[in-house]
């Protein structure tokens, strides 16, 4: 591991970095090394604090390897998973994701040790064995290809998304390429929206069909300051309550007349509407550079309101 390591790193010094964290955790998994050193280790790969916040157990240690009182709530801005945070603001990066994915299975297995894993979270676990993800799929009676659906609150589940709930649709692929799925599932349920006039947009959103539109997701983290037009949006937003809803409308219809429709007003009272949204955005929307620089404001403000949880 560590001669592969050493190659992978000349050629891509994140995938070198992402199995020496691999290795790193494997080798304190087999030392059955307990909470604090797992939490000891999340830190000291990172170049950070790292806090385990879980009922009956609460750890910190420094970036130096040396433990302390866990002051205060967690900082929802913070990269973490199972209840493990890594104490630095904006988003995680692919190293992070690591370590945290890595750290937090291995902490399960401290927590949890007799505990039965369902199928579906076996399935959409990474860091599961392909024989244990093999025989969850059987048991789920999952095709030969499905889908993992990514929901807020980090639950997640295969197949078709729950009618009742807003969504992340991953792209259907090979059962033991799940995990992946899911990864996909939990970029695209960032672009989805309450379906409410002051959160107007799709409930549910699949990742295939977000195309160009995931580079926006790497840009916008919670240290992200938002661009201009979205600080328009909200501006207008803050002048009528229909404000929100009419524009998603007008920029997701294939025409005026169309977008009226969906509000249930009549044509000239949509023109009404948008000589005053024009006059707070700051730009034209009848034309199409104008309905496009729209659209871009309606995304990035979803993004911002979920960049810290979807």
């Amino acid at each position: 591991m560590r001669e592969l390591a050493g190659r992978l790193a000349a050629l891509d010094p994140e995938a070198g970095a992402a199995v020496k964290v691999i290795a790193y955790f494997d080798r304190l998994v087999d030392g059955r090394a307990g909470l604090e050193a797992l939490v000891r280790g999340a830190a000291t790969l990172a170049g950070c604090p790292a806090r385990l916040d879980v009922p009956g157990h609460r750890i910190r240690v420094s970036a130096d390897g040396r433990r302390s009182d866990v002051d205060g709530e967690a900082d929802p801005g913070w990269p973490a998973e199972g209840g493990l945070w890594l104490e630095r603001p904006g988003p995680r990066t692919a190293v992070d994701a690591m370590i945290l994915e890595r750290a937090a299975a291995a902490i399960r297995l401290v927590l949890e040790p007799d505990r039965v894993r369902e199928p579906v979270e076996v399935v959409l676990d990474a860091t599961a064995a392909p024989d244990a993800r093999g025989k969850a799929a059987r048991r789920l009676g999952l095709s030969l290809t499905s889908r993992a659906i990514a929901y807020p609150g980090g639950s997640a589940g295969v197949g078709a998304p729950a009618s009742h709930r807003r969504a992340g649709v991953g792209p259907a692929v090979p059962v033991l390429d799940l995990p992946a799925s899911l990864a996909a599932a939990k970029v695209a349920l960032r672009f989805t929206a309450e379906g409410t006039h002051d959160d107007p947009g799709p409930r549910v959103v699949r990742a295939e069909e977000l195309g160009g539109l995931t580079v926006l997701a790497d840009a916008v983290g919670p240290a992200t300051e938002p661009v201009p037009d979205v600080r328009a949006l909200e501006r207008s937003a803050a002048a009528a309550p229909w404000m929100l809803a009419t524009l998603d409308a007008v920029a997701t219809s294939a025409s005026l007349r169309a977008a009226a429709t969906v509000l249930t007003v009549h044509h000239s009272t949509l023109q009404n509407r948008l000589a005053h949204a024009e006059t707070l955005l700051g730009w034209s929307v009848h034309e199409p550079s104008g309905r496009l620089r729209l659209q871009l404001a309606l995304v990035l403000r979803r993004l911002h309101r979920r960049s810290a949880t979807a």
